[in-house]
């Protein structure tokens, strides 16, 4: 799922900085306290219901005989959230944060509904597709409202509750989801969620509003046609894509030339010069966000899968396999801001991209029947700490090398990578797993599905992420330039 991991919006223009009437007072003090409580309080829904869905989609997608289309529930919803990053941030600099956060809650909470009263796959994917529309504007709005509300001084606490929400939904998410799935059914996995919205909202309903009163949007700015319009191509270009590799035949080839005809401009459009070519310094630290989240998250979405159709475990022990990996990511983030380990930068994203293929690749010795199912827990812990050392250090940096009024537009071009670097990877996984016969294998479960092919889906998925983060390895040295 897409981790609330920038440190600042995707809008291009200036932050007004609020006036700071309480100079003693912490994130919690009288005058934030409830804003800070109902913002974190949706991080924490958004954070719960991602590591849920990772515990309850394979006994969705066997139910719903959509095996196949496995990987569409998982790219769907960052095909999506490309587009709406790009509208939420514009919609902000026009009116506000209040208006994208809001609407994008309750079109989370619509495509909640979709998905969990689905009556099929393709229809449990367009609730998914539904659910990333609202995720893109929310994670937008409240990184925008932090910019609007808070002082300077407070927003680097507020980022690092934002990662600490992460942190119970890792450890009792798959937990709940596990149980709920094996008693009530995978659907109280997302119909349950909403609920869990009305919360936060009324929290900090309130304060939001009076946050809007006091720092009133500027005048003039105005929607970037060009720039909505490659987002459009972006999504509709990474789903036609999709499509046509599931299909792997001559009627998927049309929409797969098409796809590619639309997203290669959108994408050059969208990010820096010279990222594709991992230019040195600005364009490879961009360009590296993609590939560390594309290849981690590309191998969540199938280890709680491979871990109930080839070992056998129960959703909820699948499902607690990726807890490790949400705690020590916490722990990574933390060792790469203690003091001094700034001249290590350079050397932690390295050291972040060998830990997470390592990980990968470990992960993959669960396949060997011999090989006890805890190891891919200890595997995906390793590779929870190179995520936190790498995407923390790539944010830092990007920062760094920004100029002060650049500043929103490269976080905007970060938070994409982000997103395309799912999208692609996620639907390579998902056409690798279509083409080697994985729907068809998992389908048989565990102790049914004889010989080698039962695991080739899974491994050739795994090695080949693996392979794509040992390139972001490679490419680290050129974060820096040549002085």
């Amino acid at each position: 799922m897409l981790r609330m991991t920038t440190a600042s919006p995707t809008s291009v223009d200036p932050v007004p900085i609020p006036l700071d009437d309480d100079p003693g007072g912490g994130v919690l003090s009288g005058r934030y306290r409830a804003l800070t409580l109902g913002i974190v309080s949706v991080v924490l829904v958004i954070a719960f219901e991602a590591t849920a869905v990772n515990t309850a989609m394979p006994t969705a997608a066997r139910q719903l005989d959509g095996l196949g289309l496995y990987a569409f529930a998982f790219s769907g919803y960052f095909t999506t959230t490309l587009f709406a990053l790009v509208v939420s941030g514009q919609w902000c600099d026009r009116r506000g944060p209040l208006q994208p956060l809001f609407t994008g809650i309750a079109v989370f909470g619509l495509g909640l509904l979709v998905a969990g009263t689905a009556p099929g796959m393709w229809v449990f994917v367009a609730g998914r597709a539904i659910q990333g529309l609202g995720g893109g504007l929310v994670i937008v709005a409240l990184y925008v409202v932090v910019g609007r509300a808070y002082p300077e001084r407070l927003r680097p606490s507020v980022f690092a509750a934002f990662s600490s929400a992460w942190v119970l939904p890792s450890i009792v998410g798959p937990l709940v989801a596990g149980a709920v799935t094996q008693h009530l059914g995978w659907r109280w996995v997302f119909l349950a969620v909403p609920v869990l919205i009305l919360l936060p909202l009324a929290v900090m309903g309130p304060a939001l509003t009076r946050s809007e009163r006091e720092h009133p949007v500027p005048k003039g700015a105005d929607f970037d046609r060009r720039r909505t319009l490659l987002a459009a191509m972006a999504a509709l270009g990474a789903g036609l894509l999709q499509y046509a590799g599931q299909r792997r035949d001559l009627v998927g080839l049309l929409p797969g030339i098409a796809g590619a005809a639309l997203l290669a401009p959108a994408v050059l459009g969208l990010l820096p010069k010279r990222t594709l070519r991992a230019g040195r310094g600005l364009p490879t630290v961009i360009l590296l966000r993609g590939v560390a989240a594309g290849a981690f998250f590309a191998s969540e979405a199938f280890i709680p899968l491979m871990m109930t159709t080839q070992r056998g475990l129960s959703p909820t022990l699948a499902g607690l396999t990726l807890t490790s990996g949400g705690l020590s990511w916490a722990l990574g983030s933390w060792l790469q801001g203690r003091p001094g380990a700034e001249r290590y930068r350079g050397a932690m994203i390295r050291g972040g991209f060998v830990l997470t293929a390592v990980a990968i690749a470990g992960t993959a010795l669960v396949l060997v029947p011999a090989v006890p199912a805890w190891v891919a827990s200890v595997a995906w812990g390793i590779g929870g700490v190179g995520m936190g050392l790498a995407i923390a250090s790539v944010s830092v940096l990007m920062m760094k090398l920004s100029a002060p009024e650049d500043a929103g537009a490269n976080s905007a071009a970060l938070q994409m990578s982000d997103a395309l670097g799912n999208v692609l990877l996620t639907g390579l996984a998902g056409v690798l797993f279509a083409a080697l016969g994985g729907g068809a294998l998992a389908a048989a479960g565990h102790g049914q599905a004889e010989g080698a092919g039962s695991t080739g889906a899974f491994a050739v998925i795994l090695l080949v992420m693996a392979g794509v983060a040992l390139l972001g390895a490679l490419l680290s040295g050129r974060v820096r330039t040549r002085s």
